[in-house]
């Protein structure tokens, strides 16, 4: 699966909530409060122990001790993201990440980052299709203060909004598009494919980071009714992990957090299931020394059936030089100097993309032929039950690495309660990857990964001119 962080859009198959090995249990983890057991049948048990309970304003916190190190996180989501966005304000609910660190009269601007800097504290946040999410990491004596700079920011930024404010982070944003999409390479990509994906009235059709036509129109009531509608407790959910009494730190919550008021929260914008009955085709050009292929197909939602399936197809296509599309291309034909796959997972559904950078003197033609017969072996043979056997470690080795940080132990509990509503959903989420075989494997990609229902797009490298009469 795949989420969206700094830089703006990051692959959910290699962040999401993954599974863990059996092997892995040679030595006992670090952390007490991160239990992996091997059971009988060589399947490992993931318990991260948690507390939760809801505020009276509506506000579900999550609580999870661990006393390994003297670190404690402040984990907070909000469940709203790019598609929760009105007509004409595209790129709104990343404006907001980047609005929520401009201060407030008590936290003054620059002051939130550094009164965390100063006590050893960093902080990050992302924002998704889906959701806006926001984290402070520090030493364990920084948690009352991280608390109250959190608190601070969502009960009073929208109140102290200023046009200033706004257009320095405007223009950030602004900014940040140009470099991370327009400018990087391929980045056009990013821009073009969900226009191609989703029809224009469908949430998913525009990019997360927005279009500056619309960031430009942006207004200070615009910021406020939009802080209102969708940044209150009810619509949020807070994780305080680490090194920490529980005893201590509930009434300091329920002091800065529980006076914050709730409010009705709009219905999200609705949306039809998407699917693709023709092959839509585009080209584009960019400063790239190489072309290259990418195709996207419509597939499962998050945690649907057949998600996991496409998770652990990506690797079986893409992960290591012995997987089948790295293989191929790269390896035996060297048509290709990169290849990747990835199920890109969303709450009104996903899509599977594979993408190629071709080598030199390789036409674009020649490689998504070359793509295709590959996947083509895919669809016609179900791959072998140790191919299976080898993308399901990997993910599960990935899992438990992965979960030894307590940075990550929050983001995961507090993903679980977004989406699904239970922070303990590891276990679950397990079964699906296990549950995984050769046939139901073969059946998704059958009814999903359809040739001629899919998106196509080659990107080729813009033609030179020289520097005396621009003739090529």
């Amino acid at each position: 699966m795949r989420s969206i962080r700094p830089p703006l859009r990051k692959r959910r198959a290699r962040a999401a909530v993954l599974l863990a090995s059996a092997l892995a249990f040679a030595a006992p983890l670090a952390s007490p409060s991160f239990v992996a057991t091997a059971r009988a049948e060589q399947k490992a048990e993931i318990k991260v122990p948690f507390e939760k309970y809801t505020l009276p304003n509506g506000l579900t916190v999550i609580l999870h001790e661990d006393h390994a190190l003297p670190l404690v996180v402040v984990n907070t989501m909000v469940k709203v993201g790019s598609r929760f966005e009105e007509p004409k304000r595209t790129g709104f609910a990343h404006l907001f990440e980047h609005l929520m660190f401009m201060g407030t009269r008590r936290a003054p601007p620059k002051m939130f980052d550094t009164w965390m800097e100063s006590e050893g504290g960093w902080n990050n946040a992302w924002t998704s299709e889906d959701r806006t999410d926001y984290f402070d990491v520090g030493p364990a004596h920084t948690l009352k203060l991280l608390l109250w700079l959190e608190a601070d920011r969502f009960s009073s930024l929208a109140d102290e909004m200023t046009k200033e404010k706004l257009d320095v982070q405007r223009e950030v944003v602004r900014n940040e598009r140009r470099q991370r999409t327009e400018n990087e390479p391929y980045g056009k990509v990013e821009l073009r494919l969900p226009e191609l994906l989703f029809p224009a009235d469908h949430p998913y059709h525009h990019p997360v980071i927005g279009s500056h036509e619309d960031l430009q129109a942006a207004t200070v009531d615009d910021v406020k009714g939009f802080f209102k509608r969708w940044y209150v407790p009810n619509n949020a959910s807070l994780v305080v992990a680490g090194d920490f009494s529980p005893a201590e730190i509930k009434p300091v919550i329920e002091k800065w957090f529980g006076s914050i008021p709730s409010s009705p929260v709009p219905a999200a914008p609705p949306a039809k299931p998407v699917k693709l009955d023709k092959v839509v085709r585009d080209t584009l050009t960019d400063k790239v020394e190489l072309g290259k292929v990418v195709m996207a197909w419509h597939s499962p939602a998050r945690y649907a059936p057949g998600d996991a399936e496409l998770d652990l197809l990506s690797v079986i296509l893409t992960d290591g030089k012995a997987s089948r599309l790295y293989k191929a291309l790269v390896y035996d034909k060297a048509i290709a100097q990169e290849v990747s796959a990835y199920q890109a997972s969303g709450d009104l559904g996903s899509y599977f993309l594979v993408e190629a950078i071709a080598r030199p003197g390789v036409t674009l033609a020649q490689l998504e032929a070359a793509i295709d017969e590959e996947m083509k072996k895919i669809t016609n043979e179900a791959v072998s039950a140790a191919e299976i056997a080898r993308a399901k470690n990997q993910f599960e080795t990935s899992f438990v690495s992965r979960l030894q940080s307590v940075t990550a132990r929050a983001s995961m509990l507090n993903q679980y309660e977004t989406y699904v509503g239970d922070p303990g959903f590891a276990e679950k989420d397990l079964a699906r990857y296990r549950g995984v075989t050769p046939e139901s494997l073969q059946r998704i990609v059958k009814s999903h990964l359809d040739p001629n229902g899919r998106v196509i797009i080659h990107v080729e490298p813009e033609k030179k001119t020289n520097g005396a009469g621009g003739a090529p």
